[in-house]
Protein backbone atom coordinates (compact mmCIF):
# COMPACT_ATOMS: atom_id res chain seq x y z
CA UNK A 1 0.00 0.00 0.00
CA UNK A 2 2.09 2.71 -1.68
CA UNK A 3 1.02 6.49 -2.44
CA UNK A 4 2.50 6.98 -5.57
CA UNK A 5 2.15 10.94 -5.90
CA UNK A 6 4.46 12.35 -3.42
CA UNK A 7 7.87 12.54 -2.94
CA UNK A 8 10.29 9.85 -1.62
CA UNK A 9 14.22 10.62 -0.78
CA UNK A 10 16.69 8.33 -2.48
CA UNK A 11 19.53 9.26 -1.17
CA UNK A 12 21.90 11.82 0.57
CA UNK A 13 23.20 14.61 -2.18
CA UNK A 14 26.94 13.47 -1.47
CA UNK A 15 25.69 9.82 -2.44
CA UNK A 16 26.03 10.62 -6.44
CA UNK A 17 29.10 12.28 -7.48
CA UNK A 18 29.74 13.48 -11.12
CA UNK A 19 30.59 10.31 -12.89
CA UNK A 20 28.55 8.09 -10.88
CA UNK A 21 25.44 5.74 -12.06
CA UNK A 22 23.94 5.70 -8.29
CA UNK A 23 21.22 2.95 -8.22
CA UNK A 24 18.63 2.21 -5.74
CA UNK A 25 15.17 0.51 -5.33
CA UNK A 26 11.98 2.32 -4.38
CA UNK A 27 8.42 0.77 -4.30
CA UNK A 28 9.58 -1.89 -6.01
CA UNK A 29 11.37 0.14 -8.77
CA UNK A 30 15.60 0.20 -9.82
CA UNK A 31 16.13 3.39 -10.57
CA UNK A 32 18.95 4.87 -11.71
CA UNK A 33 20.31 8.60 -11.00
CA UNK A 34 23.21 10.38 -12.63
CA UNK A 35 24.31 13.84 -11.95
CA UNK A 36 24.97 15.96 -15.37
CA UNK A 37 27.88 18.06 -15.96
CA UNK A 38 25.67 21.33 -14.70
CA UNK A 39 25.37 19.52 -11.55
CA UNK A 40 21.58 18.83 -11.83
CA UNK A 41 19.98 15.46 -11.44
CA UNK A 42 18.35 12.72 -13.77
CA UNK A 43 16.42 9.83 -12.69
CA UNK A 44 15.18 6.77 -14.71
CA UNK A 45 14.21 3.32 -14.50
CA UNK A 46 17.62 1.24 -14.18
CA UNK A 47 16.36 -1.01 -17.36
CA UNK A 48 17.46 -1.09 -20.95
CA UNK A 49 14.33 -1.25 -22.81
CA UNK A 50 15.72 -3.58 -25.36
CA UNK A 51 16.73 -6.92 -23.15
CA UNK A 52 15.85 -5.09 -19.48
CA UNK A 53 19.76 -5.55 -18.39
CA UNK A 54 20.28 -2.84 -15.64
CA UNK A 55 21.52 0.24 -17.13
CA UNK A 56 23.54 1.35 -13.72
CA UNK A 57 26.01 -1.81 -15.33
CA UNK A 58 26.89 0.67 -18.63
CA UNK A 59 28.90 3.46 -18.43
CA UNK A 60 28.36 7.40 -18.71
CA UNK A 61 29.04 9.01 -21.86
CA UNK A 62 28.59 13.09 -20.69
CA UNK A 63 25.22 13.55 -19.74
CA UNK A 64 24.07 9.80 -21.31
CA UNK A 65 24.68 6.32 -19.97
CA UNK A 66 25.26 3.60 -22.55
CA UNK A 67 24.03 0.09 -22.10
CA UNK A 68 27.12 -2.42 -21.29
CA UNK A 69 24.93 -5.27 -22.89
CA UNK A 70 24.24 -4.16 -26.46
CA UNK A 71 25.49 -0.56 -26.86
CA UNK A 72 22.55 1.17 -26.51
CA UNK A 73 22.74 5.01 -25.53
CA UNK A 74 20.58 6.89 -23.42
CA UNK A 75 19.56 10.63 -22.75
CA UNK A 76 19.14 11.81 -19.39
CA UNK A 77 15.40 11.96 -20.40
CA UNK A 78 15.57 8.30 -21.11
CA UNK A 79 15.25 8.41 -25.11
CA UNK A 80 17.65 6.03 -26.71
CA UNK A 81 19.53 7.91 -29.15
CA UNK A 82 22.09 6.15 -30.44
CA UNK A 83 22.08 1.94 -31.53
CA UNK A 84 25.32 0.71 -32.41
CA UNK A 85 25.11 0.16 -36.43
CA UNK A 86 21.27 1.85 -37.31
CA UNK A 87 21.54 5.24 -38.88
CA UNK A 88 17.89 6.10 -36.79
CA UNK A 89 16.93 5.64 -33.57
CA UNK A 90 13.11 3.98 -33.42
CA UNK A 91 11.49 6.28 -31.09
CA UNK A 92 10.05 3.34 -29.35
CA UNK A 93 13.28 2.84 -27.60
CA UNK A 94 13.19 4.55 -24.04
CA UNK A 95 13.03 3.80 -20.67
CA UNK A 96 10.84 5.87 -17.66
CA UNK A 97 11.84 8.79 -16.32
CA UNK A 98 11.02 10.62 -13.27
CA UNK A 99 11.17 14.37 -11.48
CA UNK A 100 13.89 14.20 -9.22
CA UNK A 101 15.94 17.22 -7.14
CA UNK A 102 17.34 18.08 -3.95
CA UNK A 103 16.46 20.21 -1.11
CA UNK A 104 18.38 20.35 1.90
CA UNK A 105 21.12 17.73 1.05
CA UNK A 106 17.86 15.43 0.53
CA UNK A 107 17.45 13.60 -3.09
CA UNK A 108 13.64 13.45 -3.89
CA UNK A 109 12.42 11.49 -6.50
CA UNK A 110 8.71 11.50 -7.16
CA UNK A 111 7.22 8.31 -8.01
CA UNK A 112 3.66 9.06 -9.55
CA UNK A 113 2.41 10.69 -12.28
CA UNK A 114 5.25 13.22 -13.72
CA UNK A 115 2.52 15.92 -14.46
CA UNK A 116 1.40 15.78 -11.09
CA UNK A 117 5.07 16.64 -9.06
CA UNK A 118 3.83 18.89 -6.92
CA UNK A 119 6.74 21.04 -4.86
CA UNK A 120 4.81 22.01 -1.81
CA UNK A 121 4.66 18.31 -0.77
CA UNK A 122 8.29 18.95 -0.02
CA UNK A 123 8.71 18.67 3.66
CA UNK A 124 10.68 21.76 5.24
CA UNK A 125 13.98 19.70 5.93
CA UNK A 126 15.87 22.59 6.99
CA UNK A 127 18.38 21.15 9.61
CA UNK A 128 19.76 19.12 7.04
CA UNK A 129 21.46 21.81 5.55
CA UNK A 130 21.35 25.11 7.99
CA UNK A 131 24.31 27.36 9.11
CA UNK A 132 22.73 27.20 12.43
CA UNK A 133 23.04 23.57 13.14
CA UNK A 134 25.46 20.81 12.69
CA UNK A 135 24.84 16.91 12.17
CA UNK A 136 26.70 13.66 10.57
CA UNK A 137 23.67 12.32 7.88
CA UNK A 138 22.94 8.60 8.47
CA UNK A 139 21.23 5.80 6.45
CA UNK A 140 19.86 2.10 7.73
CA UNK A 141 18.67 -0.49 5.75
CA UNK A 142 15.54 -2.68 7.22
CA UNK A 143 13.80 -5.88 6.40
CA UNK A 144 10.77 -4.95 7.02
CA UNK A 145 7.57 -3.24 6.04
CA UNK A 146 8.10 0.91 6.07
CA UNK A 147 4.54 1.20 8.00
CA UNK A 148 5.85 -0.83 11.04
CA UNK A 149 8.94 1.59 11.29
CA UNK A 150 6.59 5.22 10.97
CA UNK A 151 4.71 3.35 14.03
CA UNK A 152 7.58 3.63 15.68
CA UNK A 153 8.50 7.38 15.09
CA UNK A 154 4.91 7.66 15.66
CA UNK A 155 5.07 6.49 19.25
CA UNK A 156 7.81 7.87 21.58
CA UNK A 157 6.49 5.98 24.69
CA UNK A 158 8.78 3.49 23.18
CA UNK A 159 12.20 5.45 24.67
CA UNK A 160 10.86 4.46 28.21
CA UNK A 161 12.18 0.72 27.20
CA UNK A 162 13.56 0.28 24.14
CA UNK A 163 15.88 2.83 24.61
CA UNK A 164 15.77 3.19 28.62
CA UNK A 165 19.77 3.55 28.46
CA UNK A 166 20.40 5.38 25.35
CA UNK A 167 17.70 8.32 23.96
CA UNK A 168 15.26 7.61 27.07
CA UNK A 169 16.35 7.12 30.32
CA UNK A 170 12.58 7.49 32.26
CA UNK A 171 9.51 5.35 32.45
CA UNK A 172 7.94 8.90 32.45
CA UNK A 173 8.28 9.39 28.49
CA UNK A 174 5.71 6.09 28.31
CA UNK A 175 3.78 7.79 31.05
CA UNK A 176 2.84 11.95 29.28
CA UNK A 177 0.22 12.42 26.97
CA UNK A 178 0.74 13.60 23.93
CA UNK A 179 -1.38 15.99 21.90
CA UNK A 180 -1.51 15.35 18.45
CA UNK A 181 -3.41 17.42 16.18
CA UNK A 182 -3.46 17.51 11.88
CA UNK A 183 -0.83 18.83 9.87
CA UNK A 184 -2.58 20.44 6.52
CA UNK A 185 -1.15 21.83 3.41
CA UNK A 186 -2.48 25.47 2.35
CA UNK A 187 -5.12 24.28 0.48
CA UNK A 188 -6.70 22.03 3.66
CA UNK A 189 -5.73 19.02 2.44
CA UNK A 190 -4.35 16.67 5.46
CA UNK A 191 -0.86 15.58 4.90
CA UNK A 192 0.07 14.19 8.00
CA UNK A 193 0.03 14.66 12.28
CA UNK A 194 1.82 16.91 15.19
CA UNK A 195 2.65 15.25 17.77
CA UNK A 196 3.50 16.81 21.03
CA UNK A 197 4.33 15.53 24.13
CA UNK A 198 5.86 16.90 27.71
CA UNK A 199 7.82 15.04 29.97
CA UNK A 200 8.46 17.30 33.64
CA UNK A 201 10.75 16.87 36.58
CA UNK A 202 12.74 13.97 34.73
CA UNK A 203 16.40 13.25 34.89
CA UNK A 204 18.31 14.29 31.54
CA UNK A 205 18.37 11.94 28.83
CA UNK A 206 21.32 9.47 28.84
CA UNK A 207 22.02 10.63 25.02
CA UNK A 208 22.61 14.31 26.10
CA UNK A 209 24.94 12.80 28.71
CA UNK A 210 27.00 11.26 26.02
CA UNK A 211 27.49 14.80 24.11
CA UNK A 212 27.47 17.62 26.99
CA UNK A 213 29.10 17.85 30.15
CA UNK A 214 27.88 18.84 33.66
CA UNK A 215 24.01 18.26 32.85
CA UNK A 216 22.91 17.08 36.66
CA UNK A 217 19.22 17.84 38.36
CA UNK A 218 15.91 17.35 37.22
CA UNK A 219 14.81 19.03 33.77
CA UNK A 220 11.66 19.20 31.88
CA UNK A 221 12.09 17.28 28.24
CA UNK A 222 9.70 18.00 25.02
CA UNK A 223 8.96 16.18 21.64
CA UNK A 224 7.35 18.26 19.20
CA UNK A 225 7.27 17.05 15.95
CA UNK A 226 5.20 16.67 12.41
CA UNK A 227 5.47 13.45 11.15
CA UNK A 228 4.02 13.73 7.23
CA UNK A 229 3.59 11.70 4.08
CA UNK A 230 4.82 9.63 3.12
CA UNK A 231 7.03 8.94 6.33
CA UNK A 232 9.11 12.16 6.87
CA UNK A 233 9.63 13.09 10.97
CA UNK A 234 10.57 16.80 11.71
CA UNK A 235 11.48 17.32 15.37
CA UNK A 236 12.20 19.81 17.82
CA UNK A 237 13.14 17.93 20.90
CA UNK A 238 15.54 18.99 24.02
CA UNK A 239 14.87 19.91 27.73
CA UNK A 240 15.50 22.38 30.05
CA UNK A 241 16.63 22.42 33.67
CA UNK A 242 12.80 22.90 36.02
CA UNK A 243 11.87 25.99 36.29
CA UNK A 244 14.92 27.69 33.90
CA UNK A 245 14.38 29.79 31.31
CA UNK A 246 14.78 29.03 27.73
CA UNK A 247 18.46 30.14 27.44
CA UNK A 248 19.81 28.31 30.37
CA UNK A 249 22.83 27.20 29.39
CA UNK A 250 22.10 23.59 30.67
CA UNK A 251 19.27 23.69 27.63
CA UNK A 252 19.41 21.17 25.25
CA UNK A 253 17.90 22.01 22.03
CA UNK A 254 18.19 19.62 18.96
CA UNK A 255 16.37 19.38 15.87
CA UNK A 256 15.78 15.75 13.62
CA UNK A 257 14.82 14.91 10.23
CA UNK A 258 14.30 11.19 9.41
CA UNK A 259 12.58 9.88 6.57
CA UNK A 260 11.31 6.43 5.06
CA UNK A 261 11.41 5.09 1.81
CA UNK A 262 9.85 1.64 0.86
CA UNK A 263 12.63 -0.47 -1.14
CA UNK A 264 9.86 -2.53 -1.55
CA UNK A 265 6.59 -3.85 0.16
CA UNK A 266 9.06 -5.58 2.29
CA UNK A 267 12.00 -3.80 3.12
CA UNK A 268 12.98 -0.13 3.50
CA UNK A 269 15.63 2.56 3.49
CA UNK A 270 15.69 4.85 6.41
CA UNK A 271 17.88 8.59 5.85
CA UNK A 272 18.03 10.28 9.26
CA UNK A 273 20.31 12.95 10.92
CA UNK A 274 19.90 14.47 14.68
CA UNK A 275 21.17 18.46 14.75
CA UNK A 276 22.58 20.63 17.45
CA UNK A 277 23.13 23.59 17.11
CA UNK A 278 26.17 25.39 15.97
CA UNK A 279 27.16 26.89 19.38
CA UNK A 280 26.92 23.57 20.97
CA UNK A 281 29.42 22.37 18.40
CA UNK A 282 31.56 25.46 18.66
CA UNK A 283 32.21 24.86 22.19
CA UNK A 284 32.85 21.28 21.87
CA UNK A 285 33.91 20.29 18.38
CA UNK A 286 33.78 16.18 19.32
CA UNK A 287 29.53 17.18 19.82
CA UNK A 288 28.95 15.64 16.40
CA UNK A 289 30.51 12.52 16.47
CA UNK A 290 29.68 11.65 19.45
CA UNK A 291 25.94 12.47 19.18
CA UNK A 292 25.85 10.20 16.02
CA UNK A 293 27.56 7.42 17.61
CA UNK A 294 24.64 7.17 20.56
CA UNK A 295 21.84 7.85 17.80
CA UNK A 296 23.29 4.94 15.46
CA UNK A 297 23.49 2.64 18.55
CA UNK A 298 19.91 3.62 19.63
CA UNK A 299 18.53 3.07 16.28
CA UNK A 300 20.16 -0.20 16.03
CA UNK A 301 17.81 -0.73 19.18
CA UNK A 302 14.93 0.65 17.35
CA UNK A 303 16.14 -2.08 14.45
CA UNK A 304 16.09 -5.38 16.46
CA UNK A 305 12.55 -4.31 18.09
CA UNK A 306 11.26 -4.02 14.90
CA UNK A 307 12.70 -6.57 13.28
CA UNK A 308 11.59 -9.41 16.03
CA UNK A 309 8.08 -7.79 15.30
CA UNK A 310 8.21 -8.41 12.09
CA UNK A 311 9.33 -11.67 12.67
CA UNK A 312 6.63 -12.20 14.77
CA UNK A 313 3.64 -10.82 12.53
CA UNK A 314 4.94 -13.45 9.84
CA UNK A 315 4.93 -16.51 12.01
CA UNK A 316 1.08 -15.62 13.90
CA UNK A 317 -0.57 -13.82 10.84
CA UNK A 318 -4.01 -14.38 12.09
CA UNK A 319 -3.38 -12.47 15.54
CA UNK A 320 -4.81 -8.88 15.28
CA UNK A 321 -2.65 -5.75 17.18
CA UNK A 322 -4.73 -4.25 19.97
CA UNK A 323 -4.33 -0.60 20.17
CA UNK A 324 -4.00 1.05 23.65
CA UNK A 325 -5.45 4.56 23.37
CA UNK A 326 -2.38 5.86 25.03
CA UNK A 327 0.04 5.15 22.43
CA UNK A 328 -1.71 4.75 19.42
CA UNK A 329 -3.46 7.88 18.72
CA UNK A 330 -1.19 8.90 16.14
CA UNK A 331 -0.13 6.02 14.84
CA UNK A 332 -4.18 5.13 14.05
CA UNK A 333 -4.68 9.01 12.40
CA UNK A 334 -1.46 8.36 10.23
CA UNK A 335 -2.41 4.89 9.01
CA UNK A 336 -6.14 6.15 8.19
CA UNK A 337 -4.28 9.37 6.05
CA UNK A 338 -2.23 6.88 4.15
CA UNK A 339 -4.97 4.59 3.13
CA UNK A 340 -7.16 7.85 2.03
CA UNK A 341 -4.21 8.94 -0.21
CA UNK A 342 -3.90 5.28 -1.66
CA UNK A 343 -7.39 4.98 -2.04
CA UNK A 344 -7.73 8.67 -3.53
CA UNK A 345 -5.15 7.41 -6.26
CA UNK A 346 -6.64 3.79 -7.20
CA UNK A 347 -10.34 6.12 -7.52
CA UNK A 348 -8.46 8.78 -9.80
CA UNK A 349 -6.99 5.68 -11.45
CA UNK A 350 -10.19 3.72 -12.27
CA UNK A 351 -12.12 3.49 -15.73
CA UNK A 352 -15.08 5.58 -15.47
CA UNK A 353 -18.11 3.20 -15.49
Amino acid sequence: MFIRNCWYVIAWDHEIGPDTLFTRTVLGEPLLVLRRADGSLAAMLDRCCHRLAPLSCGQREGDAVRCGYHGLKFDCAGQCIEVPGMARVPPHLKVRSYPVLTKNRWVFVWMGDPAAADETLLPDNFSNDHPGWCHQPGYMHYEVPYLLICDNLLDFSHLSYVHANTLGGSPEIARARQHIEPVRLPDGRPTGVKVTRRVPDVPPSPYWQSFRDGLEGRFERWFDYHFVLPGTLLMDSGGRPMDAPDDDSRTVRLHSCQTLTPETATSTHYFFQQSCQRRDFERAPDTVGRMYQTLVRAFHEDKDMISAQYRAILATPDLPMRPVPLFDGAVGQFRGLVSQWVDAERAAAAPAA
